[in-house]
């Protein structure tokens, strides 16, 4: 008995140890320096995109041209539209055999630009010919009539039939004699007057035949084979139509703005992804007919009304200026972006004006739109804070645009600018001397 219990107390002098196993730990601090390298990375990821915080002015340009009296109500900045671009589409399906125009070419309304092969449709419209002379042909044989041979083939069966006829008259008439007189059977008369019968109904079937052919069709034939050429025609002219279409020409005179097709490419006249058949060859538009758009705020849309003037700007060329006109205004405003649509018409537009390109309009005020000075240069004082290296440093878009600049002198209103500004532009205060174009930044708030 004590042996049995010694053996069933708990040796407290030795320990019991559960511990992991080394693989286990290195997994469990590689995961942990995985998570922490993870977000190392997503923090300095954030960091080096954060976008810099500025303190920004806007550009004033209260006058247009020195002393002409020109007040400018508003400055807004857009870019430059076609007002009519079209993408030329074809409108039967097949392969292009040829392409004759480039992007940038300038095409004439009805100028061939692309050719699709046309064996299939040519083979169609031969085909629709065919039936339609088929169908032509046997009119003219049923308004003609019965040539007089075939009206006298049938006289001339009616006229065999009768003299078999008056042949089977006499002979029936000799049997019944014979049979009255019973030297023939009566199967022998019988016989006779079948015969009979038959030459009768014989020489009326051939009369009517004859009859028929001297009045020739009926007007219903006649009418039913009119309706089938109509249809026929309607065939070819279909065929034709679809022949034609393989030639693609230039709906209006204009520029060739993009060219999306190759010799070999299909186009279709359907729904086309982006790797499938092209739905349209080209688009072109007519760069005479130019328009600002723009977005103004609700703020400022009442000072703005319908064929109210302004001077066009581009950054592409700060020195040269348009003069433009409040062509469309869209009837309704843009929720989310608490905007109104506006588009300024180009009045002379020239060369130097492209689609797509960023535009400024300072519109001058409604009761002085008459003087001569709409074209006129605008006056633009800025801060010279705002200037470094004779550079400013626009917030447009969340990003840095940096502009030449030239001025004259410091004023009282600050540095006078003669080329490179229009007015309206938010302006970098203090730009950093690291900032280069297309930073991202943002303006300060409060």
């Amino acid at each position: 008995m004590d042996t049995e219990l010694h053996s069933l107390r708990i040796d407290r002098s030795k320990k019991t140890s559960r511990e992991p196993s080394r693989w286990a730990v290195r997994w469990i601090i590689g995961g942990i320096l995985l998570f922490v390298l993870m977000g190392a990375a997503a923090m300095a990821y954030k960091q080096f995109n954060k976008a810099l915080e500025v303190d920004t002015v806007r550009v004033a340009a209260p006058r247009i041209g020195a002393g002409a009296g020109e007040s400018v109500v508003l400055n807004a900045t857009g870019y430059i539209v076609a007002a009519h671009k079209i993408q030329v589409a074809s409108k039967v399906v097949g392969k292009v055999a040829w392409i004759g125009v480039e992007k940038g070419d300038k095409v004439k309304e009805g100028q061939v630009i692309v050719r699709l092969e046309d064996d299939e449709y040519r083979a169609q419209l031969q085909q629709a010919r065919g039936q339609l002379a088929n169908l032509e042909a046997r009119l003219a044989e049923l308004l003609n009539g019965s040539r007089p041979e075939e009206i006298a083939v049938a006289k001339a069966n009616v006229e065999q039939a009768q003299a078999d006829l008056e042949n089977a008259r006499v002979n029936v008439a000799r049997v019944r004699q014979l049979y009255t007189d019973k030297i023939f059977a009566k199967a022998t008369f019988d016989d006779a007057q079948a015969r009979y019968d038959q030459a009768v109904a014989r020489v009326n079937s051939l009369q009517k035949t004859y009859d028929l052919v001297k009045i020739g069709p009926r007007k219903e034939v006649i009418d039913a084979m009119r309706g089938q050429i109509e249809q026929a025609k309607g065939l070819v002219n279909f065929a034709e139509t679809q022949l034609n279409d393989t030639v693609i020409r230039a709906p209006v005179t204009g520029t060739i703005l993009e060219r999306v097709v190759e010799r070999g490419e299909f186009v279709t006249t359907s729904f086309v992804g982006e790797r499938g058949a092209k739905g349209y060859v080209v688009s072109l538009a007519d760069l005479n007919d130019l328009k600002v758009e723009l977005d103004i705020s609700q703020n400022d849309f009442s000072k703005l009304g319908p064929k109210q003037k302004g001077v066009i700007t581009v950054d592409a060329y700060p020195g040269k200026k348009w003069d433009g006109v409040i062509d469309e205004i869209s009837p309704e405003a843009n929720r989310q972006k608490a905007t109104v649509q506006v588009k300024v018409k180009v009045l002379n537009p020239d060369e130097f004006l492209r689609p797509e390109m960023n535009a400024s309009v300072a519109f001058v005020s409604a009761e002085k739109q008459g003087a001569p000075a709409v074209a006129g240069k605008p006056v633009v004082f800025i801060p010279a804070s705002t200037v470094r290296d004779d550079k400013v440093y626009i917030l447009l878009g969340g990003k840095v645009v940096v502009r030449p600049v030239r001025t004259s002198g410091n004023t009282p209103q600050g540095l006078r600018v003669e080329d490179g500004l229009i007015g309206g532009e938010d302006l970098i205060v203090n730009p950093p001397a690291g900032l280069k174009d297309g930073d991202k930044v943002k303006r300060k708030q409060g």
